[in-house]
């Protein structure tokens, strides 16, 4: 019953709204009993004085038995709540109206008298109650007599026993009754509309809370029934659903109260709608990793399959046909089994490679050097295989090109992959050729071919682990897919990418760019 954060604020308003109550009951009650005093001791302030003018209650220090009688029987007549003491000079008690046996104190404090008598204005001013060793009540005194010397003091205590106890008060005072009452339904009216408010604004939470529970069951996060924070903002094009939920829209002017003005409640809400809509890309992540994962091993398995079937077979040919084997034919198997174990080499050091390139810890070793030298020197390296298949690998560099600041094994890698690419679809007597070209603060580098090129619809994928297009699959057996998968990753490691521009049956051009050296000029 407790565990909802409505039902304990309720119980904390509940409590906190019953003692608020006994605190202003209490404060009413003492704060009326004493304005009663107050008021009582005021009214009755000359009653003492007059009795004592009125009535001779001693004669030369004496007590005046006969007088007294009179003075309590007519007063107990007229109000039976008061009660009447004579005291000598000093504060003893030498007689009263009490019941016998009721009288505790022999003596009363002369100080509050004292006070009394001197004419303050302070009052309630209360003095000892004879009925009680401790206790105090408020009073009216006169001296006696009135002039010349002092014999004692008429005492008279204002409200005996009946109005000792809060309930008598209570009962005794309509106003204070009315008072309590008054009090009693104002703080039921204002627990019941805290309650109320309470619950209008949980009501979010709530919703919130219960959008977050269907959540982490499963639901799907379109379908959660969240409250408005403040309006969205259209997606930009091109962007993701997730990055669109991300997006807060400023507040329209003249717009509601939700729109503009943000609590803790819409800064929930936002926080909680970023975490889904990273979670979700995250799963979205996870979901392709583990098809790209399944993809590589299924590749791998493959490309590794193949070149290890064949190497096994040549071998075991040569064991079993040694004898008949001629030297030449010896020979053939051995090459074939060479190129097949080169074909698993590349390919072990390829996938070392990426797995090096996408490790977190790798460091790029950027230096100043001469893009135009490197070409040259990779393009000779590739000029022999060119020949064989009757490719031109031309080279266009301007004089003045400056150095560019890069990891230059790296960029070295990057063009023997590119070029390599290009001789694989590129047919014979077609050209290769690598154009660089100075741009402002970068230096541009384009690998073009003459070769089959790459439908549309392969464009998106070619940089992917182990993706060949369905004609690299037919026509190039030596290939494993990885070479642009390692262009693409140094090139993101060097803060830029690869773009690629490709006409079926005419050629492909792959381009990027290296920032110069000194970094900005």
């Amino acid at each position: 019953m407790l565990r909802s954060l409505y039902s304990k604020l309720a119980l904390v308003l509940l409590g906190l709204f019953a003692l608020v109550g006994a605190l202003l009951v209490a404060i009413s009650v003492y704060s009326t009993g004493m304005y009663q005093q107050e008021v009582n001791q005021k009214l009755n302030r000359s009653l003492a004085e007059l009795i004592v003018s009125e009535r001779i209650v001693m004669k030369n220090s004496l007590v005046d038995e006969a007088g007294l009688k009179d003075v309590f029987s007519m007063l107990m007549v007229v109000n039976p709540s008061i009660e009447i003491y004579l005291l000598d000079p000093q504060g003893k008690i030498l007689a009263f109206s009490a019941e016998p046996g009721k009288v505790k104190r022999t003596r009363v404090s002369l100080r509050p008298i004292t006070e009394f008598l001197q004419g303050g204005d302070a009052f309630p001013i209360f003095g000892d109650d004879p009925r009680s060793n401790h206790g105090e009540k408020i009073f009216t005194a006169a001296r006696i007599p009135k002039q010349g010397d002092l014999q004692g003091y008429l005492y008279v205590i204002l409200g005996g026993e009946t109005y000792d106890t809060v309930m008598q008060k209570v009962q005794g005072s309509y106003i204070l009754r009315l008072s309590l009452w008054v009090t009693l339904v104002s703080l039921l009216v204002a627990a019941a509309a805290g309650l109320v408010l309470f619950g209008w604004l949980t009501r979010r939470l709530r919703r919130l809370a219960v959008a977050m529970k269907a959540y982490s069951d499963g639901a799907a996060f379109e379908r959660l029934d969240l409250p408005a924070a403040r309006k969205w903002a259209p997606p930009r094009r091109g962007g993701t659903p997730s990055e669109a939920r991300r997006k807060w829209a400023p507040p329209r002017r003249g717009g509601t109260p939700s729109e503009g003005r943000r609590d803790e409640i819409d800064d929930l809400i936002a926080v909680f709608r970023r975490m889904a809509g990273r979670i979700e890309e995250q799963v979205a992540s996870l979901r392709q990793m583990d098809f790209l994962r399944r993809e590589l091993v299924a590749n791998v398995s493959h490309d590794l399959r193949t070149p290890l079937a064949t190497l096994q077979g040549y071998v075991e040919t040569l064991l079993v046909r040694d004898a008949v084997l001629s030297g030449e034919e010896r020979r053939q198997y051995l090459e074939i089994a060479i190129a097949h174990c080169t074909r698993l080499g590349k390919l072990v050091a390829d996938l070392f490679a990426l797995a090096k390139l996408e490790a977190e810890d790798i460091t790029v070793q950027r230096e100043p050097f001469s893009i135009g030298e490197l070409v040259q020197d990779v393009a000779q390296k590739f000029r022999l295989p060119a020949e064989e298949k009757s490719i031109v690998i031309t080279t266009n560099a301007g004089p003045e090109l400056p150095f560019v600041h890069a990891d230059i094994g790296l960029i070295g890698r990057v063009l023997e992959n590119l070029i390599e690419n290009a001789l694989r679809y590129t047919p014979e007597s077609g050209t290769i050729s690598i154009l660089l070209q100075p741009m402002d603060r970068t230096v541009s580098v384009t690998v073009s071919d003459t070769g089959c090129g790459i439908p549309e619809a392969d464009l998106p994928r070619i940089f992917d682990r182990f993706y060949r297009g369905e004609k690299s699959r037919k026509d190039q057996r030596g290939h494993a897919g990885l070479g642009l998968a390692i262009v693409k990753r140094i090139l993101q490691l060097h803060g830029t990418d690869v773009e690629v521009r490709s006409t079926v049956d005419t050629g492909t051009s792959f381009t990027f760019s290296l920032p110069v050296h000194p970094p900005g000029s």
